[in-house]
């Protein structure tokens, strides 16, 4: 492994987007990039499906063998707040993280240019604004299924930066061991894991990703109400029943030891700020490394297909 410097300052933003409104959300997203950099920062992570929203409680009339028209239109309007990669969209964000000279990691649902076909996906950006890549979510779950089609393995890039390598899964794709495992296998040490989980559990999960790939786990959440929803979805009366804190949050950063140094942060929008001790990386695989002495590839073999 390459020398690394001895931090990087981290900006989690733990926000909501001006939900099913794509230039709007734009428009904040800039500004969380401006004001982190104003903080230090110098990689500023967003949340799963930041642009337009993770919209959740919301069925888009799907059941089983029958759709609804009002669903039909709401879910016309999510598409028509999504992002299409590359597009004078993602220049926007790209422009900012060049302005501020940061790395931006950005959750998106992404409208495919040739398809009507839309996907849940993670956008990185350097500082010179260049887009070094993305991640299309491997397996939506449950009825994000009826949202989202599936990503494949042309999509999990390992971006390197000063700071270490740079990836990401999306929210219960963190579940799938042997997506971590390619994770791992990539040299990932600053781990994203951007998404829509706010429950207790989740924490385990971040925690006990960060020992188990000796890395730095960086969790983000939306922080949501039910009073943000649009007051005139077609299919608006589904949130009727539902609590008004609809996404909690629990953003949160671990570090190669388990500790957790930053979050996790409840029920408000917060940009959480932490100091990252690169050393950690290394101290912390002197006795565990999971793709190295630690790995037993005479027993063992992890083969990802990238096509």
């Amino acid at each position: 492994m390459k020398d690394l410097p001895k931090s990087v300052r981290v900006a989690v933003c733990q926000l909501a987007p001006v939900l099913f409104d794509k230039t709007a959300t734009i428009q904040k997203t800039v500004a969380a990039i401006e004001e982190a950099a104003r903080h230090g920062a110098e990689l500023v992570v967003f949340p799963e499906s930041f642009i337009p929203a993770y919209p959740r409680g919301l069925s888009f009339g799907y059941v089983v063998g029958s759709r609804t028209m009002e669903g039909r239109r709401d879910w016309k309007r999510y598409y028509d707040n999504s992002v299409i990669v590359p597009s004078a969209d993602t220049d926007l964000i790209g422009s900012a993280a060049a302005k501020a000279q940061v790395y931006v990691s950005l959750g998106v649902t992404e409208r495919d240019d040739t398809s009507a076909t839309l996907y849940c996906t993670n956008l990185f950006f350097g500082p010179d604004g260049s887009l070094l890549g993305k991640h299309r979510k491997l397996k939506p779950t449950g009825t994000e299924r009826c949202i989202w089609g599936e990503g494949d393995g042309s999509t999990l890039p390992a971006i390197h930066t000063p700071f270490g390598v740079m990836g990401s899964l999306i929210c219960w794709e963190n579940y799938m061991p042997l997506a971590r495992a390619a994770m791992y296998q990539k040299g990932v040490t600053l781990y994203l894991a951007p998404t829509a989980d706010s429950r207790d559990e989740w924490q385990a999960t971040m925690r006990h990703i960060a020992l188990e790939g000796r890395c730095f786990v960086i969790g983000c959440n939306q922080h949501v109400t039910k009073a943000m929803y649009p007051a005139d979805l077609c299919c608006g009366e589904e949130l009727n029943d539902l609590p008004e804190n609809m996404c909690p949050g629990g953003s949160c950063i671990y570090d190669p030891f388990g500790r957790c140094i930053a979050g996790p942060v409840f029920d408000r929008e917060e940009i959480i700020y932490a100091d990252l001790a690169l050393d950690d990386i290394i101290l912390s695989r002197m006795d565990f490394d999971p793709a190295g002495h630690y790995s037993r590839p005479d027993v063992f073999a992890l083969r990802v297909r990238t096509e």
